[in-house]
């Protein structure tokens, strides 16, 4: 893994962006932690972020606040992102974001169990590596 993106991994939060079949840019606030060789993010099968990918592989990476506000000057990582579905392979990418993020990510997932009312979660991990 390149400097550069393994500094962005031990941001608290990252502005990840993802882009449609446009071109056009989307930005999102991210939790990010390391597993092996990659970065990862954690996010729901169905979301844009997802679907994005699915179609372009191409990210950017960028410092930000919680809100997703990125400081003027940040610099910006490219990278490649894929989409794992694999239940198993998303609870052993997600060991980072355990220990990065300890009970903040188990109550996430709590309240996110209990808006899907219990049905089992659709999560997936994008795993982001060097270009």
């Amino acid at each position: 893994m390149s400097p550069e993106l393994s500094a962005v991994g031990r941001r608290r939060y990252v502005s990840l962006t993802t882009f449609r079949r446009t071109g056009v840019p989307v930005s999102t606030a991210v939790w990010i932690a390391p597993n092996d060789d990659a970065l990862v993010v954690l996010t729901g099968g169905s979301s844009g972020k997802a679907k994005r990918l699915r179609n372009d592989p191409r990210v950017e990476l960028r410092e930000c606040d919680m809100r997703g506000r990125v400081r003027a000057g940040a610099p910006v990582v490219d990278a490649h992102a894929e989409v794992v579905a694999d239940a198993e392979e998303v609870e052993r990418l997600l060991a980072g974001h355990r220990a990065k993020y300890g009970w903040q990510l188990t109550a996430y997932r709590a309240i996110e169990r209990l808006i899907q009312r219990g049905a089992p979660s659709q999560d997936v991990v994008l795993r982001i590596t060097d270009r």
